[in-house]
C-alpha cells in the first residue's frame, strides 16, 4: 500500500510540475510585422536584404523573451509577401496583410509598388515604410508611408558636390532603364545637376530591364565624354552589367547611382572593372557600428551565410515600429496614435556608437515628419567589396 502511495504521489507531483512549467514557458502573443516587397528578379536584392533584416532582429529579439509594450511581452513574428516587383500583386500582399489584423507594414522597395498600396494603406489602418522616392506618398494629405531611407533627391546633391570638388566633374550624363523608378530618379539626377551648374551632356537615353547587350544603348552616351556617368535608380542586376559595357568600350571617367547596391553582385558580374563604382550604402560605417550592430551583422551572415551592406540601413524599420509603440502602446490597433507620436518620439540608436538618436525626420522635404533618420553613407567599390566614401545627415 505504502508503495502504491508513492507511486501516485510521486506521478501527481510530476504533473504539477508539467502543469507549473507550461505556465513558465508558455509562449507570448504575438506581435505580426509584415514585409511587401521584391524578393525575386532582377531587384531582388533589395527586398531580400529587407526581409533577412527583420527575420534576423525578429529572432533575436524572440531569444532575449520577447518585446514588452505597455504591460504585455510580444514574440515578433515576420509575414512576408514577394510582390515580385508588380504594383498588383504589391496591393494583394497589403490586402493580405490587413485580413490578418496587421497594421505594420516594411516596403514595397520600389516607386510602383509604394504608390499602388497607398489605398489598401489609408483604407485598412496600416502605416507602412517604403524604399521609395516620390515626395508625394509622404507630403499631406498621405500620411500612412514613411520612407525608410534616403532618398535619391537627399543623396544625388551630396554625390555631386562630392564629385565636383574632390573629382572635377564638370559634366554629367544619365541612363535610366525605361520604367517609372529609373525615370523619376533620372529626371530628379537631371533636375539637381542642372542646380549646380553640371553640364548635362546626356540624358535621354533608356534601356530595357531585360537588356542583356548594353553596347549599343551606352554608346552615343559614352560619345559624349562625360566626367560622371549616373546609372539612375539601377537595380543590382543591372549595374554590372552596365559598368563592365561601359569600361570595356573603354570609358576611363567615373561611374555612380544614388541606388545601395550588393557588393558580391558586383564582384561576380564586374569584378574588377566595377572599381570606383559610387553608389549609397548601408546606414552604418566601421566607425559608426555599435556593438549592437556588429552582433547584428554576425546573426545575419550566420542566418543567412551571406551579409548585404544595405541591411545597415534595411535594420532600422523595425526598430522604428517596435520603440514607437513602446513609447505609446495605443499605436497597436490605432496607427493615428502612432503617427501622433512620431512627432516628438526620440529613443536611443542601438545601432551606432555615442548619443544618435532614433527620430523622425524629413520636414524639409515633405513638409511633414515622414522619414526615419538614418546616416547618408557613400560608398565607393574597391577590389570586391565597399568602402567608405564620406558619411552625411538628412533633416
Amino acid at each position: 500500500m505504502k508503495k502504491r502511495f508513492f507511486l501516485k504521489t510521486t506521478a501527481i507531483a510530476a504533473l504539477a510540475g508539467l502543469a507549473l512549467t507550461g505556465v513558465a514557458y508558455a509562449a507570448n502573443p504575438v506581435l505580426k510585422i509584415g514585409f511587401v516587397g521584391v524578393t525575386s528578379g532582377p531587384a531582388a536584392s533589395w527586398g531580400i536584404s529587407n526581409q533577412r533584416s527583420m527575420e534576423t532582429r525578429a529572432a533575436w529579439i524572440n531569444e532575449l523573451g520577447g518585446v514588452k509594450i505597455g504591460g504585455t511581452t510580444y514574440d515578433v513574428k515576420i509575414v512576408a509577401f514577394d510582390d515580385q516587383k508588380d504594383p498588383k500583386r504589391a496591393i494583394a500582399g497589403m490586402e493580405k496583410m490587413a485580413q490578418e489584423g496587421i497594421h505594420y507594414v516594411v516596403g514595397p522597395n520600389v516607386d510602383d509598388g509604394a504608390a499602388a498600396v497607398r489605398p489598401v494603406a489609408e483604407q485598412k489602418g496600416i502605416m507602412y515604410f517604403p524604399y521609395a522616392f516620390p515626395k508625394e506618398l509622404y507630403k499631406k494629405p498621405a500620411s500612412n508611408a514613411i520612407l525608410g531611407m534616403v532618398a535619391n533627391y537627399q543623396s544625388g546633391p551630396a554625390i555631386y558636390q562630392y564629385m565636383m570638388k574632390e573629382k572635377g566633374v564638370k559634366s554629367i550624363a544619365f541612363v535610366a532603364a525605361n520604367e517609372s523608378d529609373p525615370l523619376s530618379q533620372r529626371d530628379g539626377g537631371v533636375e539637381t545637376a542642372k542646380a549646380l551648374g553640371l553640364k548635362i551632356v546626356s540624358s535621354n537615353v533608356t534601356y530595357q530591364v531585360d537588356t542583356t547587350d548594353f553596347t549599343p544603348v551606352l554608346l552615343p552616351v559614352i560619345k559624349t565624354k562625360p566626367d560622371l556617368l549616373v546609372l539612375s535608380g539601377v537595380s543590382p542586376a543591372n549595374a554590372p552589367q552596365l559598368i563592365r559595357s561601359a569600361r570595356e568600350m573603354g570609358f576611363k571617367g567615373l561611374i555612380s547611382t544614388e541606388t545601395a547596391q550588393d557588393a558580391n553582385v558586383l564582384k561576380e558580374g564586374a569584378g574588377a572593372l566595377a572599381n570606383g563604382f559610387v553608389s549609397v550604402g548601408g546606414a552604418s560605417t566601421p566607425q559608426l557600428a555599435s556593438d549592437t550592430m556588429r552582433e547584428f551583422v554576425k546573426r545575419y551572415t550566420k542566418m543567412f551565410g551571406e551579409y548585404n551592406d544595405e541591411s545597415n540601413t534595411k535594420v532600422y524599420a523595425l526598430e522604428y515600429i517596435l520603440e514607437t509603440l513602446k513609447a505609446n502602446p495605443k499605436g497597436l490597433t490605432d496607427v493615428k496614435a502612432f503617427q501622433k507620436t512620431m512627432d516628438t518620439f526620440e529613443a536611443p540608436n542601438p545601432y551606432m556608437v555615442g548619443k544618435a538618436k532614433l527620430k523622425y525626420v524629413g520636414t524639409t522635404s515633405f513638409g511633414q515628419k515622414r522619414q526615419v533618420a538614418v546616416p547618408l553613407v557613400v560608398n565607393v567599390f574597391k577590389d570586391g567589396k565597399f568602402e567608405t566614401l564620406f558619411v552625411a545627415q538628412v533633416d
